[in-house]
């Protein structure tokens, strides 16, 4: 295992300037769009763009890579994406950010696919889950420190962006030097909607949730940290909490769901989230304190919604199944993300500040009663479960190929 990772270091220092840029940009966006002036409805679509891009990356960056390779693909997007977060504040424009926002969700989902595809190729079958473990810990720690650059000083209005077009252009320099073979990208069994559906209907409809919840709940946070008259220090803790809370929260909840029934693990976890949304939208605070630690708890219980959801999947899939079913749940996780900024952006113009948690509340209450409902359709579970394994819904398919390997002496079970 040491010697992996000391093969493999600077992909994870790649990583992890990449997601410090990409977790500073993100919440950087949504705060000078409400400065801007641009209404809630505005600012949704615009956070959307950054969906709509991987989920557009999804389908085109494989055939990208293949081509030209993954040293070149990786330096192309890391440019692009450089390059495209400079012009942003140029042009105080909805229509152009959102372009620019589209440009950064394709390229930065293009970056996690050379960057997981390396990984998967520098490890063994028996250090491969240690080491992807270890790439989302990184990623979800940076992503969350991210948000704290927001204190930087920015008289002008361009540092924090020039910082993050410097993060993600840094990120370029380790990647490029890595001693690691660029590997090929397998083809899978090909699995369509309709299967992933058929073999577990709350895989599916948890995975479309988990797009919106987590879209919604990153994309329009600062815009009601604002509206609850947070200061920009404390909306970068706010927004870096969550994160860095599903850290300690990822093990129980993996360990509990490896020994349990993992619908009842997402029941739980969907009606606390709704709990946790519910007592922030009827116990408003001006305190920032019972904010900040609100938002936290809310991260480490609903982020492992996605894993859970893939996890359960993979309990019904054949191993050549897996990878095929993954790339589909993106797609359907990015349908979701798409929306679910727009959405929450409406209410909020529409009712309020109030209309960010009763969202949420809405869509886990409502994942919660559907996995109830699948568990009085289907009592019976797989007499083997495959192991959780943390992934985060930014990641792209090339991880569930971890996955896949990792189940490939388990026995087929039926799907439901």
């Amino acid at each position: 295992m040491a010697v992996g990772l000391r093969a493999v270091w600077p992909l994870f220092l790649g990583v992890l300037l990449m997601q410090l840029g990409h977790g500073l940009g993100g919440s950087l966006v949504s705060i000078e769009a409400t400065a801007q002036n641009f209404t809630t409805t505005t600012t949704g679509l615009i956070m959307a763009g950054f969906y709509l891009g991987m989920f557009t990356s999804s389908i085109v960056s494989p055939p990208i890579i293949t081509t030209v390779g993954h040293i070149r693909a990786f330096a192309a997007f890391a440019s692009l994406v450089s390059t495209a977060v400079l012009l942003i504040p140029l042009w105080p424009d909805p229509i152009w950010w959102f372009f620019m926002r589209v440009i950064i969700g394709v390229c930065i989902a293009g970056l996690a696919i050379v960057v997981e595809s390396w990984l998967n190729a520098a490890s063994s079958n028996q250090d491969r889950g240690k080491m992807l473990s270890i790439y989302m810990i990184v990623a979800y720690a940076a992503s969350g420190a991210g948000s704290l650059l927001l204190n930087i000083g920015d008289p002008s209005g361009f540092v924090r962006f020039i910082v993050v077009s410097a993060l993600l252009s840094v990120a370029l320099v380790p990647i490029s030097l890595a001693n690691v073979q660029a590997p090929a990208i397998g083809i899978p069994r090909k699995v369509s909607l309709r299967d992933v559906f058929l073999v577990s209907p709350l895989a599916f409809v948890g995975t479309f949730v988990a797009g919106l919840g987590q879209s919604a709940f990153f994309a329009m946070g600062p815009v009601f940290g604002l509206a609850n008259h947070l200061s920009l220090a404390e909306i970068s803790v706010m927004m870096a909490l969550p994160p860095l809370a599903l850290l300690l929260s990822q093990y129980p909840v993996g360990s509990l769901s490896d020994r349990l029934d993992r619908r009842i693990v997402m029941t739980v976890l969907t009606f606390l989230t709704m709990g946790v949304a519910l007592f922030a939208l009827f116990n408003p605070s001006d305190n920032p304190i019972i904010v900040i630690v609100t938002m936290a708890i809310f991260g480490a219980i609903s982020f492992p919604i996605y894993s859970l959801s893939l996890a359960h999947a993979n309990d019904y899939l054949d191993a050549d199944q897996m990878l095929g079913a993954s790339a589909k749940l993106v797609l359907i996780y990015g349908v979701g993300a798409i929306c679910g900024p727009i959405i929450v952006g409406w209410a909020m113009q529409s009712v309020g500040a109030i209309g960010y948690m009763t969202f949420l509340a809405f869509v886990h209450g409502g994942l919660g009663f559907y996995a109830l409902s699948r568990m009085l359709v289907r009592p019976e579970t797989p007499d083997e479960t495959g192991e959780y394994i943390t992934i985060a819904p930014q990641s792209t398919p090339v991880v569930a190929q971890v996955i896949a390997e990792e189940y490939e002496e388990q026995s087929p079970t039926t799907a439901e």
